[in-house]
This record gives C-alpha cells, structure tokens and sequence, in this order.
C-alpha cells in the first residue's frame, strides 16, 4: 500500500493592520491548492493586538484550509500595561483559538503548539518547564509518525534573540524525538538541520512574513513542506504583485 506524502502549510506574521491587501486576497487560495494535511500559523496573526485587527486576521484563517494549527506571536499580546498584565491573551483567545498551545492529531501526523509569549516579555519568547514536560508526553508518546513542534520564535537563535528556556527545550526535542519544528518572528524564510543530544536532529523551518509590508530583504512568503520517503522537502512560496511563486526547495532526511 502506498502512503501518501504529508504536507503542511507553514504561514507566519500575518501582521493584519500592516498588511499588504493583495497578498491577503491572493493567500488562502494559493495555501488551498496545496492540499495540506495540516495548517500551521506560527503568530503574529495581528499588528498590535487590537479587536478591529483580530477580526481581520480570523477572517483571513477561516480561509485557510482546516485542519488548523495556530499559536501567538509577540504582536499578538496587548502593548498597554493594564491590558497586558490582567488580560494578555483574552482578545486572542475570543478570536482566534481558546488553547494558547494546541495539540492537532491527523494520520501519520501529530502537532503540539507552544505559546512562546509570556505576557512579561515584550518582544523575545521563553518557554516553560511546564511547556518543555508536555512536548514529552505529547509528542513523546505519539504513535509512529511524524513528530511536529510549533511556536513563534526560532527556537536555536542564540544571543539577544534567545528564548528563554533554550536548553530545557532542546532536551524535550531530544526525549520526545521531535522531526520538524516550525517557527516565524524574523521575516525571513529559512531552513535547517540542528543537530541534539543523544545523536538526534532535527528540521527547523522559519517561515517568513505571509502578508505584512514589514518585509526584511525578502519577499513575502510562506512556507509549503512536504514529507515524503524519508525526506522533507521545504519549499518558500513567494509572492510577487499577487503571484505566488516557488523557490528552490531544500530536502532533509526525516530521522
């Protein structure tokens, strides 16, 4: 029996309130003629966390092919003091997904979302001890398939842009044997392999901004995998006045 290829949406940085309204019509159709098996948008779905802004960027996800994976960005938590302090993730969580980190089962697939914005950091993520222990039971004790991790930040980045929690994250991958992990927050597509304790690695993919102007050198795009025999195969699809176009992929071997 032949098994069919997983393929997953990787969408990031929506930024809807410093959007580009073409590369929001053109989108979802571009994302749908892909089939994926799963949909991932890895946050920042707004500009400033404002109502009008998180109608918007629902507006937009219903348009995106279901099943869907959605986790917060920094753009995503009020900048006010009061509002982020007493009430973060209300505005996300009435209009965009009630669970901050999300487990998706589908065949062949299963995928854990981490909320990589605590409401005490402006703009850098960290990731919890709580959140490293359910990356091991979740995905850890997932059935044979392949083994998905998703959040905002670029999990490796080192220095300033650091998360905080880095090494208890690496050692949950590690434990859990994760394959892919999926991240947004610079604007810049980009893919590779990480190498972990225990012999073990990892494919990480940092897609880039989908929709916003904010644009860093690179157009926008999102980011189109596909795994298949053993390999991953990480396509950027970029858009140029509404076309979407593909670039060269990259292939991984799947651990």
């Amino acid at each position: 029996m032949t098994v069919p290829p997983l393929v997953i949406a990787h969408v990031s940085d929506l930024h809807l309130g410093a959007d580009d309204p073409l590369a929001v019509r053109t989108l979802a159709a571009d994302v749908a003629a892909a089939t994926p098996t799963l949909t991932v948008v890895t946050g920042d779905c707004t500009m400033r966390a404002r109502p009008s802004q998180f109608r918007a960027a629902a507006a937009l996800l219903d348009r995106l092919p279901t099943p869907r994976l959605v986790v917060p960005g920094n753009h995503d938590v009020p900048l006010s003091v009061p509002a982020r302090a007493l009430r973060p993730y209300t505005r996300y969580r009435a209009a965009i997904c009630a669970d901050l980190d999300p487990l998706v089962r589908t065949p062949g697939l299963t995928a854990l979302g981490l909320n990589s914005m605590p409401r005490w950091r402006w703009k850098n993520g960290a990731v919890t001890g709580t959140q490293a222990g359910a990356l091991v039971d979740h995905l850890g004790a997932a059935t044979p398939g392949v083994r998905l991790l998703a959040l905002h930040h670029p999990p490796f980045a080192t220095g300033a842009a650091g998360i905080v929690g880095r090494n208890r994250l690496e050692h949950a991958l590690a434990a859990a044997r994760v394959d892919l992990v999926l991240a947004g927050h610079t604007h810049v597509p980009r893919s590779r392999r990480v190498p972990l304790a225990g012999g073990h690695a990892v494919v990480e993919v940092v897609a880039g901004t989908a929709t916003s102007r904010r644009v860093r050198g690179t157009p926008r795009s999102w980011t189109l995998i596909r795994i298949d025999a053993g390999t991953i195969e990480v396509t950027p699809r970029e858009e140029h006045a509404g076309t979407w176009q593909p670039t060269q992929p990259t292939r991984y071997p799947l651990a």
